[in-house]
């Protein structure tokens, strides 16, 4: 990818900016990111307490995990190239009083060369799935922490079992999703995302699952990462 060239589909900014509005709607296309945060909050916390440290959100949308982690007493900056979802976020922390969160549209490769090792935690979640480049984007994670600190990914696993879950399932049978969210040829394994990971001087620290019933409507973290998982890693 060159130095020109942003690493972002615009089809994919135009679908999310068309539904910003909706973001903070716990019962809009946007509720498995609501019921889903309290557990990716909680699988951060578990590497590292984010109280008083400096942290990254990329692909930060509406701002809902940036939210939750600046709660926690964390300096937060959230990225998006999405203008209209970042207006939301920015407008939630001000009627929310939400500390500590500022938001700013902005890729992560450009804030890279701005802001080279500028962050003690960076998390990307939900996010590599859209982008034309992945391998771009953990690149830039990479060059954004400090040595020692924490880089959080989660992403959907490419598998059969993935496209019949993530795509036919949430999209077009139980409506969790608009038809459309995502590309199977998109989403990344976890060998693919490891290797990411390892070029870009980051060591993987654990993977987890996240499963949802549709009955009970729960979602949960488990060791299966055949659907929906997370990755927790630390720069050398």
């Amino acid at each position: 990818m060159s130095d020109t060239t942003i690493n972002a589909d615009p089809a994919e900014l135009a679908k999310f900016s068309e539904l910003a509005h909706r973001w903070w709607d716990p019962d809009s296309e946007f509720r498995p990111l609501h019921q889903i945060n309290p557990l990716r909050l909680q699988w951060i916390q578990s590497h590292v307490p984010l109280s008083g440290l400096r942290v990254l959100d990329v692909g930060c949308g509406g701002g809902i995990l940036s939210d939750s982690m600046a709660r926690q007493g964390a300096n937060v900056l959230g990225i998006d190239l999405a203008g209209k979802a970042l207006k939301v976020a920015q407008l939630h922390a001000l009627e929310a009083g939400t500390p500590n969160v500022r938001y700013r549209e902005v890729s992560a490769e450009a804030l890279a060369a701005e802001e080279p090792a500028g962050f003690d935690v960076v998390t990307c979640m939900e996010m590599l799935e859209h982008v034309p480049d992945p391998a771009s984007v953990v690149r830039a994670c990479g060059e954004l922490v400090k040595p020692g600190g924490w880089v959080f990914i989660s992403t959907i696993n490419r598998n059969p079992k993935s496209f019949l879950f993530a795509i036919v399932g949430a999209e077009y049978v139980l409506n969790l999703l608009p038809r459309g969210t995502h590309e199977f040829a998109k989403f990344l394994r976890p060998s693919e995302l490891a290797a990411h990971c390892r070029a870009a001087g980051l060591d993987l620290h654990g993977t987890r699952g996240m499963e949802y019933n549709p009955l009970t409507r729960r979602y949960w973290l488990s060791a299966d990462t055949s659907v929906n998982y997370l990755i927790a890693t630390r720069k050398a």
